[in-house]
This record gives structure tokens, sequence and C-alpha cells, in this order.
């Protein structure tokens, strides 16, 4: 069995269909594995930029303050003391902490069957983009008025390294809300969280083989 995704000319009319395999565009979305698969995705974006000095790391305090009995004060062993106002900080954030998830191979490719299962009715699929003239903001902007998608979340799925997609990339980087990936970037939280998804045929067809190959 097979599914279609509509396909589209320069001018916004439907002008055919993509048949795509039902294995990969047509399954029972799993949620729980959809949940796995974006909290991975946030954990290895994560950057550990912060980060607190210990008691060993900061500066001065190799000095006792004063003898330990006699003087009535508290015993003390260093200024550096986290009990002190200047002091190393406990517990506080370390920029060598590794925030990295894994999942099992299986389980991301079912991630990836899950969410565009999910995002198929999202779908507008292009030939190429050979249309555009040059790499001009303003033609990309006319495409996407003519889809009713300006203005909206939209993920570009297509090889913009491609001839035929030469100006793809500097006519889409300027505007809001638009991501552009390679087909072979598929992220499960980008096509969860577009309200459309702009692609072209043969970046369709690669995600669609290779996801529907590894399907026991």
């Amino acid at each position: 069995m097979t599914i279609t995704l509509t396909k589209y000319s320069n001018d916004g009319k439907e002008s055919g269909n993509v048949s795509v395999s039902d294995t990969v565009f047509g399954i029972e979305p799993n949620v729980h594995v959809l949940n796995l698969a974006v909290l991975r995705e946030l954990a290895n974006a994560r950057n550990t930029v912060a980060h607190t000095k210990t008691r060993s790391e900061v500066r001065g305090g190799g000095r006792k303050p004063w003898k330990q009995k006699g003087t009535g004060r508290a015993r003390a062993g260093s200024i550096r003391s986290p009990l002190w106002v200047g002091g190393g900080v406990i517990f506080g954030p370390r920029s060598n902490v590794n925030y990295t998830k894994d999942l099992p191979k299986k389980v991301r490719k079912l991630a990836i069957r899950s969410s565009l299962s999910s995002a198929k009715s999202k779908f507008h699929v292009f030939s190429d983009f050979s249309f555009l003239s040059g790499p001009k903001t303003k033609e990309m902007v006319e495409v996407l008025k003519k889809l009713n998608l300006y203005g909206k979340k939209i993920l570009i799925l297509a090889h913009y390294k491609a001839e035929e997609n030469q100006h793809l990339k500097l006519a889409a980087r300027n505007i809001d809300k638009v991501t552009l990936r390679l087909p072979s970037n598929l992220s499960v939280r980008d096509l969860l969280h577009v309200d459309a998804v702009v692609a072209t045929e043969s970046a369709v067809q690669e995600i669609n083989e290779r996801y529907a190959a590894d399907v026991n």
C-alpha cells in the first residue's frame, strides 16, 4: 500500500502526487519513542557553558587564617571554604558534565518514521527549486505566499548544494521561521514543531527509500 503526498508548482497550484511507502509515512506514531527522541535531541544540543569553581580551584586560601585553638572563633582551614564569601561553590554547574543521550539505532529510525507519519499532511512537494532565478529572498517569499505558508514555521528539505537548487539556501535563509535541512539530517523535533514541510521530490524519495529499507 502506498501513500501520496501532494506535489505543487511554483505558482502554488497542485501539479500531481508523489507516492511514498506506508511503512514510512503511514504507521501509527509511537508517542513514547517520539518523546525519547525529542529529549535526546534537546540533551545533545545542550551547550554547557556555565562553570563554577570548587574550593580547590578558587585562587588563594593556602594559609590557615588563624590558629586552631585559643582564639574563641570557629575552626577554619581556608578562606576559600564554600562557607566563606568568595569561596568555592558546592554542586554548581560544570562545563565538563556530559549531558548527551543515546538511543538504539532501531528506536531512532522508528522515531523518524513516527514523526514523518505525523507530519505527512504538512508536506508540500516540489520537483526542485530551479524556478528561482537567483539568490532572491523576494522570489522565495512569493512562492510561500502562494502556498499560504508565509509567516508560519516551515521546514525545507532539499539538496541545496545540487545545481537545480543552487539558489535555495541564499533565497531562504533570511526568511523568518524558515529552517533548511538536508534530507540526511532529519530532526524529529523539527518535523513535529513546524506548521509545514516544503520538500523536493528527490528529498522525499531519498527519505522514503532510506527508512523503508530498514523496516523488518
